[in-house]
């Protein structure tokens, strides 16, 4: 995204600062662009977009149905048309690399389209920081939603473990394993080395900022939780909407991507299942919901259906693709408890809007739903991390009595506002406001 400033004292030569947000048309730019605005009112913000597919008005129009943001004036939107350069799919081997080295060449076509006096990087870009910051003589920022390789990445591999991230043929084998490892400790060098070229490092989370921090040995580092739009799902009652289809609804949200392990919920709500009396059995839903971006996860969704099919839940295991904002705050007002199973999720927006809708959050004990969002001693929801933990909360959360149940939300309700959007308005143009120069924060 690049913002136009036009200062006090520039106004006679229309000089401009520019500040460029790259990513997709989604809550994050938009967020930041509603950020900018307050603050910096003469700011121009451009927003730089592979989606090839549709206008700019139906990007907006799209982003503004799906997470309810509205934009308060006009902005302008750039398309890659090289968004390919950074896509998985084309790199089978030494992925990380490929994406990354991309990322440069996808760079370069938006710095020739439209360059910017600020880069602001939300893609998780890094290796794009030094071309803007010492080719094109950018003042650069970035906002880390998740470290393109982290410890845990490399954890997972030292110890052999089969993973998404970790193929079967290279867990099995030692000298798969040490090449890989040392291809890891490569790249995250270089990941750090290029890192260190922002100006302005925010990430999104505690888990976040500690794989940072150890990676890039940046000495100011600002926590900025994402902006989650929870005041349309705050106003959801406590006392659950009565369903026409189903009953004792159990939510997941999440787009249908390996990490989530949609796989561990079925798998959980089989088991949970297997403990519940044979008559009272049918009385629970698991409901998916979820981004389907492209074949893969249609695929993926295929692969998830046939699961519950072969563990005979298919019948109460329900998928919800692509769903409007409407949509989801309805079943939000219906779910009994919300259910996240992503393995050191980077931050967890799911979980908070759980919170915010009067849903019980049942986590996967680790990442951002462990340190930053669900605080079990303060009784704000609930922690797992396999088959069995999940059927047992499950289990335990549904035999709660009404008072403690109606207790336990409230208190979530209240602690997921710190993850507001006015917060993070706060949070964000402060770490950033250094970038735009005195003028600009004189405005």
């Amino acid at each position: 995204m690049r913002i136009k400033h036009i200062s006090h004292h520039q106004k006679e030569r229309v000089e401009t600062l520019q500040v460029k947000f790259r990513g997709g048309i989604g809550p994050w730019p938009l967020s930041r662009t509603q950020s900018s605005w307050g603050t910096f009112p003469s700011a121009f913000c451009v927003v730089y977009t592979g989606d090839l597919n549709a206008s700019s008005t139906e990007i907006v129009g799209k982003a503004k149905k799906t997470f309810g943001i509205s934009l308060p004036r006009e902005i302008k939107v750039v398309f890659l048309k090289r968004r390919n350069w950074v896509n998985a799919a084309r790199y089978p081997f030494f992925t990380l690399l490929g994406q990354s080295l991309g990322s440069v060449f996808l760079g370069m076509e938006a710095l020739l389209l439209y360059p910017p006096d600020i880069f602001l990087d939300t893609m998780g870009y890094a290796f794009t920081l030094p071309m803007f910051k010492y080719i094109a003589g950018c003042r650069t920022g970035c906002y880390v939603h998740y470290p393109t390789i982290s410890t845990d990445m490399l954890t997972v591999v030292e110890g052999q473990t089969d993973a998404f991230n970790n193929r079967p043929i290279i867990a099995r084998s030692r000298v798969l394993t040490f090449l890989k490892l040392m291809y890891y400790r490569m790249f995250a060098c270089i990941y750090g080395m290029f890192g260190r070229s922002a100006e302005a490092v925010m990430v999104n989370s505690s888990w976040t900022y500690d794989h940072i921090k150890s990676l890039w040995r940046k000495d100011v580092i600002q926590k900025v939780y994402p902006p989650c739009n929870i005041h349309g799902f705050l106003n959801i009652p406590v006392k659950r909407a009565i369903s026409e289809k189903y009953q004792n609804i159990i939510l997941s949200i999440g787009q249908f991507r390996p990490e989530k392990n949609h796989a561990l919920q079925i798998q959980s709500f089989h088991d949970f299942l297997l403990h519940v009396m044979e008559n009272n059995k049918s009385d629970y839903t698991l409901v998916l919901v979820g981004g389907c971006r492209n074949e893969d996860d249609k695929r993926r969704v295929n692969e998830l259906k046939k699961l519950a099919a072969d563990l005979k839940v298919a019948n109460q295991v329900v998928f919800k693709t692509n769903v409007s904002y409407e949509e989801l705050k309805e079943l939000l007002s219906q779910a009994h408890v919300g259910i996240h199973t992503m393995a050191n999720e980077h931050f967890g927006i799911g979980v908070v809007e759980f919170q915010a809708a009067s849903v019980i959050a049942l986590a996967h004990n680790s990442g951002g739903p462990k340190m930053d969002i669900i605080q079990e001693d303060d009784g704000t929801g609930f922690l797992a991390n396999d088959v069995d933990s999940y059927s047992k909360e499950l289990h335990h959360i549904f035999s709660l009595p009404a008072a403690e149940r109606d207790k336990i939300v409230q208190k979530a309700k209240l602690s997921c506002k710190r993850f507001s959007e006015e917060h993070f308005e706060e949070t964000f143009l402060t770490s950033i406001s250094h970038l735009f120069g005195e003028s600009a924060k004189n405005r």
